[in-house]
């Protein structure tokens, strides 16, 4: 059986789960007609998908069309889900890209024709809501072969636009086709010019790929629609050229074409040709070819927690076939893996099927070991597929449990969210104690902490991490401390003398004993280490920790009798403690890394805006319209960096941040983290 594998890609709000729906319908994969706005659709079935009208995970719609498997993979449009965005362009062997009739292209257009173009997808462009107020094609056409590429072609033509939108002319057959039904008829003759012009460009295009056409076509004989179509193929998989096509997703106008332009224009499996795994008792890259004759190789490309289905785990199959009911070899884990019934997916909906085979996609549930981005495959013959490359989590906030069953909950239930979307992260700062769940956007976490309330019954709140300030001192001091306590019986004794001298940036913090003549008997040193290293944990500026600091002990006095451990650790803590107060202490915050890309034009607001956050622009590297801006900045006010860089660039820049080192916090700014903690 014939396959195409598709993710559909747009900006938010574009119309594509509108469009899957009606693509369903046409196809008889469904018999109701589901809406958006009713929260009917097939492919937004979560809950929160309901009740926001977005897409939040990508779903998988196979649809049966003129003997062909469609494995439609719809996918979130809004820039924080990303992730399930890779995950679709991993899996598939061509895109379509929907583009609203009225809003033209936008930003969320550009970046997932990018990142198609990273992965090398064949796709077609569906300009959709035709049938809205101010759509209008003519004018989406220009932005797409401004900003897209020139490459973007018409295939079809809009007969009227908005209310009166009636049709679509098919440039290949120079038919017109009317309504939902597609009824054809003759091109209206206000339309005949503009599409006898644009056809001429169409096949212009078209012929370039193949030398026999180009003389046909230079020599002006007649070319065959059959050769027509088999050369916009060629070209479109080649990648040199993307057919436009139109309709209206909610009056399904141009369904059925376009569910024909997947068939004839974009790539089988096979035609894909072999993909790169490495072979694991070799150690080199292999060839694996999409056949069913070979041994069984399958990517795990997503994987959702259920609390009642358990875990399922979405595959797509490379090379071989896999029955329900057998084993298969997890690569990456080394480990086996029980195969139960398998599925195809259509939405939530699972359809049992008794084998997958080469180029199909599908389901399992309840793997034990198996999570997104292994390998599955023959254990005779083990490979392992490149993983999938998840978008940087930059966006942090702390977590925090709301009571204690919660907090009980939440140590389990954060893996599993974690497992379910690569794309977030999941941390413990050991300076501050808080757990830090990182994240594309802040809707991407306010997202996941709904999904642990209501999958999991775990209730959390999101705070803005607390900064790790660590105090040091700036001058050399020597204290003294002596512990002494008298009461009936045993007394405490313990006397020390601790020098403390400054160290470089990134020192540490050290402890040297430099007792002569037995002032202190050797064996109550460690107990002064002991307190020194305990009272370092609080330093006496703000209660951080103590760091870049030489403690020498190099003097004391002790009591026969009343000295005891005990007693030299606390006098090791007070000295300390007096020693960091005479030293002119001083707080550190953290510096952080950043390496900001952006489009060329935001170069100026993006180092201006660095410049209020107290950052130093270190470099900018710009190339083909990209610039790279290399600085760095405290971490207190990159909290929100993330925020901030998207409506500085509306969505087009992107960053990655880490620590470096750690800096005097300016005078004025300690004075008040110093008054806010002791508030």
């Amino acid at each position: 059986m014939q396959i195409r594998n598709v993710v559909l890609l747009s900006h938010q709000g574009a119309g594509k789960t509108s469009l899957v729906e009606y693509l369903l319908f046409t196809s008889g994969a469904i018999q109701r007609l589901g809406n958006v706005r009713d929260g009917t659709t097939t492919s937004d079935y979560d809950p929160l998908e309901i009740e926001r009208h977005m897409g939040i995970n990508l779903s998988l719609l196979p649809i049966q069309w003129k003997g062909m498997k469609l494995n439609l993979i719809d996918t979130p449009g809004y820039a924080d889900f990303i992730g399930e965005v890779k995950s679709g362009l991993r899996v598939t062997e061509g895109a379509i890209i929907v583009i609203c009739a009225a809003s033209g292209v936008e930003v969320g257009t550009e970046q997932t024709w990018n990142d198609a173009e990273k992965a090398k997808l064949p796709r077609l462009i569906f300009v959709n809501k035709m049938d809205r107020e101010n759509a209008d094609f003519f004018s989406a056409l220009e932005g797409m072969q401004a900003k897209l590429s020139p490459k973007c072609l018409p295939l079809q033509l809009p007969i009227g636009s908005q209310s009166d939108f009636q049709g679509i002319v098919d440039l290949v057959t120079m038919k017109a086709y009317i309504g939902t039904a597609g009824q054809e008829s003759e091109i209206p003759a206000t339309l005949r010019e503009q599409a006898e012009t644009s056809r001429e460009k169409l096949v212009e295009a078209a012929v370039e790929i193949d030398d026999e056409l180009i003389n046909k076509y230079l020599g002006g004989e007649a070319i065959s629609d059959e050769e027509i179509l088999a050369a916009i193929r060629k070209s479109t998989i080649a990648g040199k050229l993307v057919p436009v096509f139109v309709g209206s997703a909610l009056q399904g106008i141009g369904t059925q074409q376009l569910l024909n332009g997947i068939c004839h224009y974009l790539p089988s499996p096979e035609e894909k040709g072999v993909i790169i795994a490495r072979n694991v008792a070799t150690g080199e890259q292999e060839e694996i070819k999409p056949s069913p004759e070979t041994p069984f190789s399958s990517l795990v490309f997503k994987t959702t927690a259920d609390p009642y289905v358990g875990k399922l785990s979405y595959f797509r199959v490379y090379s071989g076939v896999i029955s329900s009911n057998s084993q298969s070899w997890n690569a990456n884990k080394g480990s086996m893996e029980r195969i139960g019934q398998l599925f195809t997916m259509l939405g939530k909906n699972q359809q049992p099927v008794p084998q997958l085979s080469a180029g199909d996609i599908g389901a399992v549930a309840r793997l034990s070991s198996t999570t997104t981005g292994d390998t599955l495959c023959a254990r005779e013959h083990p490979v392992i597929f490149p993983g999938i490359e998840f978008p940087k989590a930059n966006f942090g906030m702390a977590i925090q449990p709301l009571t204690k069953t919660d907090l009980d909950k939440m140590s389990t239930v954060l893996p599993r969210i974690c497992e379910e979307d690569p794309s977030l992260q999941i941390r413990r700062e050991p300076d501050t104690n808080e757990f830090i769940i990182s994240g594309i956007g802040d809707s991407h976490l306010e997202i996941a902490k709904e999904r642990m309330r209501r999958k999991f019954g775990v209730e959390v709140k999101l705070d803005l991490p607390k900064i790790p300030y660590k105090e040091t001192i700036t001058v050399s001091t020597k204290a003294e401390y002596k512990h002494k306590k008298q009461t009936g019986g045993h007394g405490q004794y313990g006397h020390v003398f601790l020098e403390l001298e400054p160290l470089p940036r990134g020192g540490g913090f050290e402890f040297v004993e430099k007792i002569v003549g037995g002032a202190i008997p050797q064996n109550y040193i460690p107990s002064v280490e002991k307190g020194v290293n305990e009272a370092k944990q609080e330093g006496v500026l703000a209660g951080y920790p103590v760091v870049d600091v030489k403690v020498s002990l190099y003097d004391g006095s002790f009591h026969p009798v009343d000295s005891s451990d005990i007693a030299f650790k606390i006098a090791g803590a007070q000295a300390l403690k007096r020693g960091l107060s005479q030293g002119q202490p001083i707080l550190l915050e953290p510096i952080m890394n950043l390496k900001v890309t952006v489009p060329e034009a935001y170069t100026g607001d993006i180092t201006s805006d660095l410049n209020t956050k107290r950052g130093r622009v270190l470099g900018i590297n710009p190339g083909n319209g990209i610039s790279v801006i290399e600085a760095q900045a405290p971490y207190a006010e990159l909290l929100r960096y993330a925020t901030d860089l998207r409506s500085l660039t509306q969505g087009r820049g992107s960053f990655v941040m880490e620590f470096d080192h750690y800096e005097e916090v300016p005078a004025h700014l300690s004075q008040k983290i110093v008054a806010d903690r002791k508030k």
